[in-house]
């Protein structure tokens, strides 16, 4: 399938695709990303722990559920979620994306079901799951609106869905914009558009929209002294989001 879609910005698809064969070098254009992804991924698991009462200490605590990665990049949160059990498919709208993490994949032989595809085409083939992810995607779609109708058709009843975006605030646009792509140029820049961030509130009322109910709302916080990623109460910069569909 092809990367067309109501919520596919062709700038963006050609944006990350320049650098589509750096995903799993932690020193180059996707290093942000290897830096945030421990603590991203200890929320996605303890909160998934929790919501389907997994034994927490099995190694493969998720067999037999399946996830779907939106926006899956190289894979960098894919091959966790394969290695704790999940059936895992990944989808993204950059071509060399999906290579790289088909490559990655094979290579440290894992089955990840990876396609060249859109969170809209997938719903309209009636396609579900019993978790979905869309991890620092959503403030790159064009149409966020389409892109929750998607997430809401494609999370099964008494699924889990599990997004991370940026804040729109004044101190958003100071550290991930003027900051991280500008002064100290940790992500290319031109990333993001401060513009496309969401509001918490916003996030919350698309997926209740969409039928899914907010549980869990956390902040991501850097530390620059520290040069660490943790869970926190401020939700001025990124933030993390879980909901469930009753």
């Amino acid at each position: 399938m092809g990367e067309t879609g109501a919520s596919v910005d062709p700038e963006e698809v050609r944006h990350f695709g320049a650098d589509g064969g750096a995903w799993w070098n932690p020193a180059g254009s996707f290093r942000a990303l290897h830096w945030i992804n421990p603590t991203r991924l200890g929320f996605i698991r303890q909160y998934l722990q929790g919501h389907f009462r997994c034994e927490p200490s099995s190694l493969r605590p998720f067999e037999g559920l399946s996830l779907l990665d939106i926006g899956c990049g190289g894979g960098l949160i894919a091959e966790p979620m394969a290695r704790l059990g999940f059936a895992v498919a990944g989808v993204d709208t950059d071509a060399e994306a999906v290579a790289a993490a088909r490559c990655h994949a094979r290579e440290t032989g894992l089955a990840i079901d990876y396609r060249h595809a859109t969170a809209e085409s997938l719903a309209e083939a009636g396609t579900c799951f019993d978790v979905v992810l869309a991890l620092e995607v959503i403030e790159h779609v064009a149409d966020p609106a389409a892109f929750f109708a998607s997430i809401g058709a494609l999370v099964r009843p008494g699924g889990a869905f599990v997004g991370a975006t940026l804040n729109r605030t004044p101190r958003s646009f100071a550290l991930a914009i003027v900051g991280a792509e500008l002064i100290f140029q940790w992500i290319p820049p031109g990333t993001h558009d401060w513009r496309k961030f969401l509001r918490p509130s916003e996030f919350i009322l698309a997926l209740r929209r969409n039928g899914l109910s907010t549980t869990r709302l956390t902040g991501l916080v850097y530390d620059p002294w520290r040069g660490k990623w943790s869970l926190g109460p401020d939700l001025g910069v990124n933030y993390m989001v879980a909901a469930v569909r009753r």
